[in-house]
């Protein structure tokens, strides 16, 4: 199964209990309550694997592998979307200190922060969760 593509106007919306049901704990916690894994412990931190990486919520495709590199930080990086209205981002003041939140457009779950500090061709640094993803390989 190929991943879900971002459709502009099709939101995916659910209750709290709905999401629950879909998702592992650590899943819920992060994507649906704003949490953050420990770093150096997800899963795709290290991952290697040609693919896209999509949202674990709804299925969207969120990062072209090809755009991930290793950042040093602890978890999967990324320089750009892999369409330019995959994710979206709002302010975000929590912890305090002044950020950038990195959300699905699709279904607004919460994916990390993108920082100003990344590679060219972009120069920005999209730090996501990896409970927030859900790697779809390429088919070799």
């Amino acid at each position: 199964m190929g991943p879900v593509s971002c459709e502009k106007d099709q939101k995916v919306e659910k209750t709290p209990e709905e999401w629950r049901a879909s998702l592992s704990p650590e899943a819920y916690r992060v994507a649906r309550c704003g949490g953050t894994e420990p770093a150096f412990t997800g899963k795709y931190w290290n991952t290697k694997t040609a693919g896209i990486y999509c949202c674990a919520c709804c299925g969207a495709a969120l990062f072209d592998a090809a755009t991930k590199y290793d950042s040093g930080t602890g978890w999967p990086s990324f320089y750009e979307p892999s369409t330019p209205d995959a994710v979206a981002a709002r302010d975000d003041m929590s912890h305090g200190m002044a950020r950038t939140e990195a959300l699905c457009r699709r279904c607004d779950a919460h994916l990390g922060h993108v920082f100003p500090d990344g590679p060219e061709p972009t120069g920005l640094r999209y730090c996501i969760n990896s409970a927030s993803l859900k790697l779809e390989p390429s088919e070799t």
